[in-house]
């Protein structure tokens, strides 16, 4: 897969499938818990979903338009990228294939052994036909396909099993004598059941525990399904269909932003299929039955796949009592200076404080929330809100100051990918409390992660706040690496105040002096750090630029970063995601190193470093260096003054970078090879390092103490 070296850019569609190879390496890898490993396979699959719904959607779109696309894709053609995908996409599935196949058999090594339909005990035939009875047949949708003038829907979030009936021979051909009597076949669609955990948990023997799939219980059961039919043979195979994900928003002036994107959601359902999974040992004339008649052509991506598909399932794989084949859990640290008794935004007033969540404990942003909202002094809380967690925290924090008179402004964002249903539910909920809403800008999507309150003190107003790399989101904070930022810094604060008002009247351009905020500043104030950093190495001073975020697939900004290399800037970037930049090319990226960490923890937070002749300048983002978070979404960059914080993001930057067990290496070959460790160098474990920095900072707080 090298890429040729007439462009400057790795493609970020085979980019990302390279990062989600990596998410395969860790299921792969033997010094990963073993649960663990089941549960990235579930990551995989999941993540694999998601880009087809999205981002092969978009490529098949313009391939399908005429169009080459080539100047947007960086010198490949989307007809070409249609293709390499699809052939990229079967190679992974085969090998995830393999990997489940290995991680079962060590399963059966430690007493967890996955049965399917033709290997159950008396005892389990028992419990699986009633666990059928009285919990899966009630729920079971099942169409016979034959008669049907139209083929029924089929849900891009739904598994199901393609039945094929071979009929007994009809009584006529026997009366006429035929030597090869005709024999019907009749075909079916079941729908796994969502609201039924597909991971079903049979008695234990012993100290043998059994696990069985729902597919397979559904399997067991057919003749209680189909009994009403005479046939000889019956079989069932799964398959799955991925639907464009992309919404189409009614322009209609009478509907309410609400009721635009609702509908909208409720449309995605009959997005056009993009791809098309099956069980490789299906019949042919069944894959071709389905095929024909949901109108799939050889233009869409059609995987063969295993017996067993939706494995992202397998992220939900129940424990067992078995947490010695989990990650051990570390518990979430205090931070330093910082109590959960007593005024948070007492101490705040005297210092910022950054939380670094999942090693540090998130209650304090939400601690912030509920002391907001039973504060008499404050008089108002403004927030940005993206992804929200199911029963969240946030929204019954912000709830809660409404009743007690606070006016509370949310803009929350309808349009965040595959988060729509949800958060339009808390909208409505939020509505009804009282709680001022703001749907966004039309055209940009808000991904900052902001808040800001009004509090009364002698008699003028104070503001306090919080900035953030992720979402506020108390469930994700507990396996994303995101920092906050707790301040109560004016400038900054008023910065983020003009930000809502630019939500409120989005025709005024508002001037920021502190914080960077796309999508009408970063790019060039990017710009000029990178030059700065490019005058500063040719006239011999020091110069270096550390950035640490999820993706970097910008042209523009790779330009203007090897530029910076040719210059003679030092540069390091810990990019977990997608990567177009090339490093390491001389003359061009000679001075770039790039490497990618995926462990227990996703890697989300945004860091930016940019040397400042050794007065490093720090930043922490909601923004990575991508096209839409640079010019077509609302992001929030935040300056750090603090020293002892800038220290804390300069000392987990160089521990991050030091990792040599779980850190690959960017390159054109995308062949993930791991960074690996030198001649008598230590064992480094970046987010154990992280962990072990924060615990020690408690350990000393507490020694000072006595």
């Amino acid at each position: 897969m090298s890429l040729e070296k007439k462009y400057n850019y790795i493609d970020r569609e085979k980019s990302w499938l390279a990062f989600n190879a990596r998410v395969l390496q860790e299921a792969a890898d033997e010094s990963v818990p073993l649960l663990d490993r089941l549960r990235f396979l579930g990551i995989f699959s999941n993540n694999l979903d998601e880009f087809f719904r999205v981002r092969f959607a978009a490529i098949r779109r313009l391939s399908l338009s005429g169009k080459t696309g080539e100047k947007v894709l960086g010198g490949i053609s989307a007809q070409q990228l249609v293709k390499d995908i699809t052939d990229i996409v079967i190679k992974q599935q085969s090998e995830s294939l393999k990997v489940l196949s290995i991680i079962e058999k060590q399963l059966e090594k430690e007493n967890i052994i996955i049965v399917d339909e033709n290997e159950l005990s008396q005892e389990h035939q028992n419990f699986v036909h009633d666990f059928f009875i009285n919990n899966v047949s009630p729920e079971l949708v099942t169409i016979i396909l034959n008669d049907l003038d139209e083929f029924p829907l089929l849900k891009d979030t739904a598994g199901y099993l393609a039945v094929k009936l071979v009929m007994k021979p009809d009584s006529k051909s026997k009366v006429l004598g035929l030597v090869k009597p005709k024999k019907e076949i009749r075909y079916a669609l079941i729908e796994l059941p969502k609201n039924i955990n597909r991971i079903v948990v049979l008695p234990a023997v012993g100290e043998k525990k059994y696990i069985m799939l729902l597919d397979d219980v559904i399997r067991y059961n057919l003749n209680s399904i189909f009994n009403i039919f005479d046939y000889e043979k019956i079989a069932a195979h799964m398959i799955k269909i991925t639907r464009d994900a992309q919404l189409d928003i009614d322009s209609d002036m009478s509907k309410s932003m609400l009721q635009k994107i609702a509908t909208s959601v409720k449309d995605r359902r009959i997005g056009e299929p993009v791809r098309f999974v099956y069980d490789k040992t299906i019949d042919k004339d069944t894959l071709a039955f389905f095929l024909n008649r949901m109108k799939i052509e050889s233009t869409d991506s059609i995987i063969p796949g295993g017996r067993y598909h939706n494995r992202r399932d397998y992220m939900n794989f129940p424990s067992l009592g078995r947490f010695d084949l989990l990650y051990q859990q570390k518990s979430p640290l205090p931070v330093k200076g910082l109590s959960l008794e007593g005024s948070i935004l007492s101490k705040i007033n005297q210092k910022d404080y950054l939380i670094f969540a999942p090693y540090q404990s998130y209650a304090y942003l939400i601690k912030f929330l509920r002391e907001a909202a039973l504060d008499p002094k404050v008089t108002s809380i403004k927030i940005t809100l993206y992804r929200l967690a199911k029963n969240s925290q946030i929204i019954s924090s912000l709830i809660n100051a409404a009743k007690n008179g606070k006016r509370v402004v949310v803009q929350i964002e309808l349009q965040a990918r595959f988060d729509e249903a949800n958060n339009i539910s808390y909208a409505e909920q939020m509505q009804q409390e009282g709680i001022e809403l703001i749907f966004g800008i039309k055209g940009l999507k808000v991904h900052s992660k902001i808040c800001v309150i009004d509090r009364l003190e002698e008699g003028k107003t104070k503001r306090y706040g919080f900035i953030s790399t992720g979402n506020f989101n108390e469930t994700t904070a507990k396996f994303y690496t995101d920092v906050t930022l707790l301040t109560a810094h004016p400038q900054i604060l008023k910065d983020i105040s003009k930000i809502f008002e630019f939500f409120d009247i989005n025709y005024r351009l508002h001037r920021y002096k502190h914080l960077i905020v796309s999508p009408h500043y970063s790019r060039s104030k990017f710009y000029k750090l990178i030059d700065r950093e490019i005058l500063n190495a040719q006239v011999g001073k020091s110069a270096y630029i550390d950035l640490k975020m999820n993706s970097l697939s910008d042209f523009e900004m790779i330009d203007k970063l090897y530029d910076a290399s040719n210059a003679g800037v030092k540069i390091r970037l810990q990019i977990r995601g997608i990567c177009s930049l090339i490093p390491g090319v001389k003359g061009m990226s000679e001075n770039i190193q790039a490497i990618s960490c995926v462990d227990n923890y996703l890697e989300h937070s945004r860091v930016f470093i940019f040397g400042n002749e050794n007065n490093p300048e720090v930043f922490i983002s909601s923004a990575d260096f991508m096209t839409r978070n640079l010019d077509g979404r609302v992001e929030v960059t935040c300056p750090i003054y603090q020293d002892d914080i800038k220290k804390q993001l300069i000392d987990t930057f160089e521990i991050s970078w030091k990792g040599n067990v779980k850190s690959r290496l960017h390159s054109d070959k995308l062949d993930n090879k791991y960074r690996g460790r030198k001649e008598n160098e230590t064992i480094f474990r970046a987010q154990h390092e992280i962990y072990n920095y924060y615990k020690k900072q408690q350990e000393e707080e507490i020694n000072n103490k006595f």
